[in-house]
């Protein structure tokens, strides 16, 4: 006897903020006994083999964004190219749903299968509504989000939203089991510090000359973890060196990334939605610097939600200097209640079971067609 086994497919942007949620979603489904391919672009190719897909599909796609009118127009062009090989696709496959989780990699895949007719739910990670899922929210037959306000949906979007909170990896579920570690007056105040592929240059400039304003006394009871880009790190590790700063660790990347957060009293990083959502999961306080800039002040908005409940400081990058940085570092020493207070709080937000609340909402929403 031939046994019907449903196919959903995810659609996801090729950056760790779009695919790690769209991977950890993968994992549940195929725990339930559910097929699962992967539509996104080329990006993903590095890690392909990482992802729990049966089948992966490369969709063509770029950003109709920029000031070049041309540019602009090429986009258009190649993602209509992508929206007829999604179609194509998505009649192979035939799908019992799909899912979005953002990215302009995601309008074909998802914009083809709403004009097939299949059941597409929309996961928003932002606190802020991005725009490729801003265009495809009309179509969609259910909005899953992952903080519990969102700002931004277009008001003519009339699916049922749900919160369903942001899908984390393994290791961040692991890490969350991790008490906070105890801080007493002559202990090491262990500090994470990363920014990303965008954030990384401003905190190689910013930490290394807060540090070295401390009193030299506090200096020594710091233990150091930071990410810094590739062409800074001699420079930046040279500078910690001159202080004489013996507990330092410094790389272009960690892959313990969620470990290491469970070990540290404070966390300096931006505010990605995942990094915003692991920082709650796993309870630690946080200083954040929202990347400025962005259209859609997405950072921003999901810093505020953790400053809100007294879990974070949210400082704009035009604050976030180095004699502030000091301050708020000589403050936290002293009064070392306060991270403890910020850590309660923050672990407060977390939601541990996101990705399995977002399999039944994709599940529900396809049993309903």
């Amino acid at each position: 006897m031939t046994v019907f086994t449903p196919t959903i497919l995810l659609c996801a942007g090729g950056t760790g903020g779009h695919l790690f949620p769209a991977e950890s979603l993968a994992h549940v489904l195929r725990a339930r006994g559910i097929r699962v391919v992967l539509a996104t672009d080329a990006r993903v190719d590095s890690i392909a083999g990482d992802f729990p897909a049966s089948e992966i599909v490369t969709i063509t796609s770029a950003t109709p964004s920029g000031r070049s009118a041309l540019r602009r127009a090429g986009a258009v062009l190649t993602l209509g190219r992508g929206f007829g090989a999604a179609a194509r696709a998505i009649r192979r496959i035939n799908p019992a749903a799909i899912v979005g989780f953002g990215g302009y990699p995601t309008v074909p895949p998802v914009l083809a299968g709403q004009l097939l007719r299949v059941p597409t739910i929309l996961h928003e990670q932002n606190a802020v509504m991005g725009r490729a899922n801003a265009f495809l929210a009309r179509g969609a037959r259910t909005i899953a989000t992952g903080f519990k306000t969102v700002r931004g949906i277009p008001d003519k979007a009339g699916a049922p939203r749900i919160h369903t909170g942001n899908p984390l990896r393994p290791a961040v579920i692991e890490a969350a089991g991790t008490a906070y570690p105890a801080l007493g007056p002559e202990d090491s105040l262990r500090l994470l510090v990363f920014g990303g592929s965008q954030g990384a240059k401003v905190m190689g400039e910013v930490v290394p000359r807060a540090i070295a304003q401390l009193p030299a006394d506090l200096r020594a009871r710091l233990h150091l973890v930071q990410q810094v880009r590739p062409e800074d790190l001699t420079a930046v590790q040279n500078d910690y060196l001159a202080m004489g700063l013996a507990g330092i660790e410094a790389a272009p990347f960690f892959k313990d990334l969620p470990a290491r957060m469970a070990m540290s009293h404070l966390v300096v990083a931006r505010s990605g939605a995942s990094t915003v959502s692991e920082l709650a999961a796993i309870g630690r306080p946080s200083i954040l610097v929202p990347l400025p800039g962005a259209l859609d002040q997405d950072q921003a908005a999901n810093a505020a939600t953790l400053a809100a409940i007294g879990a974070a400081l949210a400082l704009p990058q035009a604050q976030f200097t180095p004699d502030r940085l000091t301050a708020e570092l000589v403050e936290l020493f002293e009064k070392p209640e306060k991270l403890t207070a910020a850590a309660e709080a923050a672990k407060s937000a977390g939601i541990h079971d996101a990705a399995e609340r977002l399999a039944t909402v994709v599940t529900d929403t396809a049993a309903r067609t």
